[in-house]
This record gives C-alpha cells, structure tokens and sequence, in this order.
C-alpha cells in the first residue's frame, strides 16, 4: 500500500474537479458536488486526494513533466483536496479499507513539516479528524511521533507538529491524561512549557494553547507543574505578539477560575498586566484579558484586590464600550431609515417558547427559565421578593449588536461594569460619575452612545445611589429618545428600561407619561434597531406598570396596532411579544369591546395568513394565550377557529412523532414546539373562558390527544400537558372526570424534582383534580402523597415548587384527610414554613382548610411543630370566617388539652415575641 501510485488521467481528472469547485458559479459547483459524492464510494478515490494533498508541491517536480494541469497546482487546490478527505473521513470512516487509513496516516505523518503553512494546518485537521474518529488508542505512534517532531530543527516540521498536538489537545484533552495511554500528558506538559521561550511566536503561542486546554478540568500532569506554569506566563509579560497575549489572558482568566490559590500572590502584577491588555490595539486581546474582570467579579477577593484600581479600571471599560468604525459599518449605524427594508431570513434569530409553568395562585407564563434551572418563576400573588429572573438577556445589550458577533469588546466592557457595580454597590459612583458628567453630554454622539450604555449597566448594582440623580438624569434620556442618531435612540430605549421600577413609583405626570409618549414614538421609529429596542423596553415597562398602564390603554393599544402595518419580519415577532406581556400585565383591563375591536382584527390577520408549518406561529400563539387569558369571555367570538387550530397542531405533531419512531428513514422527527406553544394557548383559553370552553371541547378529542401528550418523552411537552389538565379540570371537569384513572398515574410518574418545571405542573394539576374528586381521590392517595412528601423535604427544591406541594398536600388533606393524617409529622414543618409566605387566595384558603380537616383526625401529628403551625396561622390577613373559627376552634383545644398538662404557660414562653401577641389579638390566646 506505501507504494500506491496514481493513473494519470485519474489524477488530472481529480485536479480539474477541484479547480472546478472553486468556480463562484453555483450551477458549476452543484454538478461538482454530485460528482464527488459519487468518487466518494470509491475506496481509491481517498487515496488521490491524499496524494493531492500531499505530494503535489508547487515547485516540486513530479513525474509528468508534459503535464500542465498536473504541474500548476496551488495551495489552496492542495488544501481543498485535504477537506474533502476530511469530510470523507468524518462520514465513511468505518467502512475504509484498513490498508487506505494507514496510508492516509503515513502521508499525514510525513507532509506536517510541508513548508506551505496552509497544507501544515490541513493536514493537522486530517489527524484530529482520524484520531477523533478512530480513537486515538488505534494510532499509538501519533503522540510519540509528534512529540519527537517538536525537537526537529527544521521549523516547519516543529511548526507542523505543534499544530497538530493543539488541535488533539482541544478534541482529546480527557484521553491524553488516561492509564490507557500510559498518560503522556506528564511529558507532554513539560514539553510544551519548554517552548513558551522559543523564538518563534508561533511556536510560543502553539505551546500556550496547548497547555490552556488543562487547565479547567484541573488535569493531574499541569497540576503538578502549575508554579512552572504561572512563572512561564509571567516571563511572556512582555511579548508582544497577538497570538501569544491572548493565550496569556486566556490562561490567567481560566486560572482565576480554578486555581486563584495560585495568582494570588501575583495579583497586583497581574491586575497591572490585565489594565493594560484590556487596552490593546488589537481587539481580539483586549476581549480576552476584558473576561478577566468578569472572572474576576465572582471571587471572593475581587473587593480587596481591585478597589485601588478602579480609578484606572472604569474609564478603560467605559471606553471600551465605545463602538469601533468597523462596529458602525458592519450595523450599518450610519443608515438612519431602514423600515422599508424587508428582513433577510438569516438575521431572524430562532425564538425558543418555553413551556408554561403554573400554580401558586397564578398562572403566567415563565418566559425566561430552562428547564430544571435554580432560578424561580415570579409569583405576582405571592411575596416573591428573592425572584431572580434574569431580564436583560446578558445585559440587554445583545440585541443592539445583532449585526455582530455575538460576544465583542463592547459587550464585555458593558457586562464587567455592570457585575463590578454589583461587587461594589454605591463605592463605584465617586468613580463613574464624573467620567458620566464628561462624557454623557459628549458632542461626539459615539462618545455619548457609550456614556448612556454604561449609565445603564451599573443600574442594578448602584441603584440606590442613583436614587438622588434620577430627577435629573431621567428627563435628560427621555430627551435622548429623540437623538438624530439611531444608535443613541435604541441603547436610550434600553437604559431607560433598566430604571424603570423607579420611574413607575414617581407621580405618572413627571415622568412615567413623558417616557411612554417618547417611547411609543419610538416604537413607530424609522430604523428597525430602534422599533427593536423600544418594543423591548417598553415590554419591561409593562411588567413594572402592571395595572398602572390602564388609563393610557387605548393610546397603547393605537400605536401597538399601528407598527404592526409598519414592521418588517423581524420585529413583528418582537411585537407579539410586546402585546402578550400588556396582557398580562393588565389582565381583565383589556376586556372592553374598544380595545378588542383594535387589537383582535390585526391579530387573526396574521394568524389566517400563517401555514401551520411557518415558525412565526410560535410568537403569535404566545401572545393570542395571553390575550386570551386577559380578556376572558371578550375572546369568545374568536375562541371557536383557534381553539380548532390548537388541536390540530397537538394532533399533527403528535402523529409526526409517531410516524418517525414507526419510520425514522421516510419522516423526519417534528418540532415539538409547535405541540407546545399549541398546548399553552389552549390552557390561556380554558383559563380565560371558563365554563364556555365547555362546547369546544365537547366537540373534540382534546382529551384523548392529552394522555398521548402527558407520555411524551420531551420533558417541555408534559409541562405543558399537565399545565393544560388542570386548567380543563378547572373550566370543566365533567370532560375530564371519565380519563382521571388514566391520568392520576402519569402525573404521579412525574413527581420527579429534578425536573422542577414538569414536577411543578404535575403536582398542580393533582391539587385540582382532587378538589374536584372530592372523597373519590382517596383511591389516588397512595400513588402521589409519599412522592410529594419527599419533595417538600428535598433540600434544595425551589420556592414555587415547595408552594404548589403544599397547596396540594393541603387539598389532599381536605378530600381525604383520613388518608393523609397519619402522616403529619413528615410534613407539616415544611408545610407550614412555607405556605406562611404567600398572600392569602383561593389556592391557601383550600390548603388551610385541609390541614384543618387532617389536625382533626390527628392531633397529635403536629404536637411537636405546634409553634410552626401558630405561625402559618398568623400569616393569614384576613381568612373567611368559617375558616377563621376552624383556626379558633383548633387553637383553643391544644390550649386547653395543654393547660391540662401544665404545658401551655410553657409552650407559650418559646414563641417569638410578635407571634404571641398576634395570636392573643386575632384568635385570643
């Protein structure tokens, strides 16, 4: 096989093809591709293009000598015939003849010292390929062989071999430090660390990079060398070659992370070094040592360490949040009037709908949150103060850079203000402050733009001594909306957002009216970035206002409706979300026939005029469910079509579905997200109409297609599902009641807290469907209360799921309460500690009641928690009055059982101060 040679004509035929494929004539490169595709089946075919690759030296001679096409081949044919081989090896790597991969592994071997750099960095591609592809156990001489390359003392060859071990380094990185291998990590790192003073900065920055990619998973061989390390890095302080300080700044950044035990000493060196890296000439570096500050932000020594630099830190990162002149090309920020302009599709990012989320006395959707993730939806009806939703989308500042790559200077800049404005609260003004007095008022407009970014990154962290300058600052923004430059209008529109908590508890006339007449204005902007940002903004707006917005609905909705004749593609989506978000922010406020006549036609235009297919549906149906949970039976008249509409989609999903696991090969797997949006609006509309959803689903098979829902393997799906159970079991559950035996179980299948979105809606729907069971759920008890008892002792389940598992054992308590009892003890603790938070509702009023019933039957099943119990109690305000005297009639029987056996007088003396006195004045004991 080592001496396989090529045919002529094939080699000629090969290297026209190749030459053809870099035509820009689409018709050209199509017939190419067909062709290729075709040689692809054929074993020998690898071969030539190895050969290609590897052979074919520009001013090598070869054996054709009368052969033009042969002889004038460039590198860039040359590396095109490598990637080709790449792709075959990716796709067909297992059915290669054994003997072709050797020959392609020897070839690799010997052409890494080729002295085109192009060809060195392709065949590199080609090894990682093979060894990622064929584990690098199956080639044991690679490692030993490029290690031994590095020694050479012909450049390319060392130069070849580096890049190479880079690649395998960032593919393999775990399968270098195993037994399997025999760990040549250990000779490996303190090889590489031997090249960080090579005199080529090449070699220098190859080293580095290899090294930086153990860092984060701590391997054992860096670890042992790690003082080495950190030394060898401060030797390089001074290099000035781009490659070799980023890797730098990456490696410290990274250290930080992992061992700060290590730079802590060497922090003031290194903060020096950082200062003036984040100012480098070259962009890309100063983004790399600009992540440190961040990484930085989020360890304990940040204060200590950073506050005697922060003089010399705050101007760097406040300008370097100014736009570059490349920046204001590539976002065009020169075109001021771009609304006529229609979208292109590949601008349009994809919207991902997150599944609904309910119980605790509200439903709302929970936009923002992953599945399983820490962070709690808010609760409108309960004292959510600790909701830490994340509204900014990495600081809000992601969307004005859509033009660009999604993480630049600037951003980084912006996002280290803001964290460090939340290390080091109202400390940061006395710097910030007179760099915002200079530059906020700047004549230069880009100087001004970054003034007002920063003004609204350290928003968060220094709001409270903010609170003195927003009298005067607010107006003077509110002024900046109407800026002759776009890109100062739309980073205004989000500054303005971030302090809009406070603008809506000031009186309305003095600033929260003149800030939503400028900012509708600029929802109706000429420039689609400004439409976009001002749509985003005043959605913030809204969900601060809430109610407040009422009297100014009508302007709203007049200009709302008014964009959408006016909105390309792209922030027509931005739109639907604005007009959801007023729904829920207003609720039952939207429901007169004004604002439905203005709102609704627009709205079923759009939705007439979708495919069922068109992914625009997604935005469009997550606003109709808001909407049509706010307007209640004001959605009525266009209940009947949408409701259909929903069950169709839930029903061709979920035959997709069923059609690709029978046949994977014929039909492709469906996007789900259309089941779920589909499954949200409907549990908006039995939320929204109640009892008159009654005849919708009466006429369907909702029912039949929401057990296949509630058994779907996509955690999303049965979120939904189970958020849509309860709410029919709500609106009506005669429907319901025949498929209850089937149900129950699922949803006790699904009382998993490692899934707390789906777990959270399943034990929800439990909750109502035992109070409309009634005495009937005792035969359900036994397969959902032990779960639910464990997850209200879960260590670390979230607040809203902890609520809703109270409610629900509560409402189980009620129905059944001889059922649920005996089992007081394991619970009622939690119960208690949590469900004295939330406000009182319907949804506390039921739990209440049922523990009642359960203290009843089993009295000495709280004993020792009794003063948990008193204090749940004394968190109601104000509960009904049969409620009220089930709580006396409770309250005085412990006293006087307790009196009995001289006990009260002492229980009493361990109560909290302000409970004691509060139960004496409600409940007088």
């Amino acid at each position: 096989m080592m001496c396989w040679q090529p045919q002529e004509e094939g080699l000629r035929q090969i290297i026209q093809l190749l030459k053809e494929s870099q035509s820009p004539d689409t018709a050209t490169q199509r017939l190419v591709q067909q062709k290729l595709e075709e040689l692809s089946k054929y074993p020998d075919f690898n071969n030539y293009l190895i050969y290609v690759l590897t052979k074919l030296h520009t001013e090598g001679k070869t054996k054709w000598p009368h052969s033009e096409s042969i002889q004038k081949i460039n590198d860039a044919t040359r590396s095109l015939a490598g990637l080709i081989l790449k792709n075959n090896l990716k796709q067909h790597y297992e059915a290669l003849p054994k003997e072709t991969i050797d020959f392609i592994k020897s070839e690799c071997l010997v052409s890494l010292g080729d002295s085109s750099s192009l060809i060195r960095a392709t065949v590199g591609i080609l090894i990682t390929t093979i060894q990622v592809k064929g584990k690098i156990t199956q080639w044991p001489e690679l490692i030993p062989s490029l290690c031994s390359m590095l020694d050479s003392q012909d450049y390319n060859v060392c130069e070849g071999a580096f890049g190479a071990l880079q690649k395998i380094c960032e593919d393999s990185a775990d399968q270098l430090d195993t037994d399997e291998l025999n760990r040549p990590l250990n000779v490996l790192i303190p090889k590489f660390l031997q090249f960080f003073q090579h005199n080529s900065p090449r070699i220098r920055s190859h080293a580095i990079a290899c090294v930086n990619q153990f860092i984060i998973n701590k391997s054992q061989a860096l670890m042992a060398n790690i003082e080495l390390f950190v030394q060898s890095l401060f030797h390089l302080a001074g290099d000035d070659d781009t490659e070799v300080k980023k890797n730098i700044c990456r490696a410290l950044v990274m250290l930080l992370d992992v061992r700060l035990d290590r730079l802590f000493p060497h922090m003031v060196a290194i903060i020096e070094y950082m200062l003036i890296r984040t100012q480098d000439p070259d962009e890309t570096v100063a983004l790399e040592a600009c992540e440190f500050w961040l990484t930085l932000a989020e360890t304990p020594i940040c204060r200590d360490a950073l506050a005697p630099y922060l003089e010399r830190l705050i101007p760097i990162l406040i300008k370097g949040m100014r736009y570059s002149e490349i920046d204001i090309i590539l976002l065009k920020g020169d075109v001021e009037e771009d609304e006529m302009i229609p979208d292109r599709e590949e601008d349009i990012r994809p919207r991902f709908h997150k599944a609904k989320r309910v119980g605790g006395g509200s439903h709302h959707m929970d936009m923002r949150n992953d599945e399983g993730a820490p962070t709690e939806t808010h609760n409108r009806e309960a004292d959510d103060d600790d909701d830490d939703d994340d509204d900014d989308d990495e600081l809000g500042m992601m969307d004005d850079d859509s033009g660009l790559s999604d993480w630049n200077l600037r951003k980084c800049s912006a996002a280290a203000l803001d964290v460090l404005a939340g290390v080091f609260r109202d400390d940061l003004l006395p710097t910030v402050l007179p760099i915002l007095k200079e530059t906020l008022f700047h004549t230069e407009w880009v100087i001004k733009e970054s003034a007002i970014l920063a003004l609204g990154a350290i928003a968060e962290g220094c709001m409270s001594g903010m609170l003195q300058h927003l009298p005067e600052l607010i107006p003077y923004l509110i002024i900046c909306l109407s800026d002759k430059k776009s890109l100062v209008r739309s980073i205004t529109c989000w500054t303005l957002s971030r302090y809009s908590h406070w603008v809506v508890t000031q009186p309305h006339d003095s600033y929260l009216k003149p800030l939503m007449t400028e900012l509708l204005k600029r929802i109706l902007d000429t420039n689609k970035r400004v439409q976009e940002a001002a749509c985003s903004a005043f959605a913030t707006l809204e969900e601060e206002a809430c109610t407040e917005l009422v009297p100014y609905l009508g302007f709203i909705l007049e200009t709302l409706v008014f964009a959408f004749s006016k909105y390309q593609h792209k922030n027509l989506l931005i739109l639907y979300d604005a007009i959801g978000t007023l729904a829920d922010s207003v609720g039952h406020h939207l429901n007169k026939p004004e604002f439905i006549n203005l709102l609704m036609p627009p709205l079923i235009q759009k939705w007439n005029m979708l495919k069922d297919e068109d992914k625009d549906l997604f935005p469009l149906l997550e606003c109709l469910s808001s909407i049509a949970t706010a307007l209640q039976a004001g959605f009525l008249p266009y209940s009947e079509p949408v409701y259909r509409r929903c069950v169709s989609l839930v029903e061709q999903t979920l035959n997709q579905h069923i059609a690709n696991m029978q046949n994977p090969e014929q039909f492709e797997a469906p996007d789900k997200d259309f089941m779920i949006v589909a499954l949200d609006l409907l549990s908006g509309l039995a939320e929204g109409l109640n009892g008159f959803i009654d005849k919708l689903v009466i006429n369907s098979n909702i029912l039949q297609l929401l057990y296949q829902c509630m058994q779907d393997p996509m955690p999303e799906v049965r979120q939904s599902s189970f958020a849509l159970l309860g709410d029919l079991t709500k609106a009506c559950f005669q429907h319901v009641s025949p498929f209850v035996s089937d149900f129950l179980p699922i949803l006790g299948q699904n009382l998993n807290p490692e899934l707390i979105s789906v777990c959270n809606n399943a034990t929800w729907a439990i909750g109502e469907i035992a109070i409309k069971l009634g005495a009937d759920m005792r035969a359900y008890v036994p397969m959902v209360l032990n779960q639910l008892i464990v997850i209200i002792n879960y260590p670390s389940t979230p607040k809203t799921l902890m609520e809703n598992t109270a409610i629900t054992i509560g409402r189980l308590g009620f129905v059944c309460p001889a059922e649920v009892a005996p089992s007081l003890p394991q619970f009622v603790r939690k119960w208690c500690s949590s469900l004295r938070n939330i406000r009182d509702n319907e949804e506390k009023d039921s739990a209440f009641r049922g523990m009642c019933c359960m203290i009843q039957v089993n009295p000495n099943g709280i004993l020792t928690d009794f003063v948990f119990f008193c204090d749940a109690v004394a968190s109601w305000n104000n509960p009904k009055n049969d409620l009220k005297e089930m709580f006396v009639k409770i309250l005085h029987g412990y006293k006087t059982q307790l009196e009995e056996n001289n006990c009260w007088k002492q229980m009493l003396e361990n109560f909290p101060p302000q409970l004691a006195e509060r139960l004496q004045a409600l409940y007088g004991i």
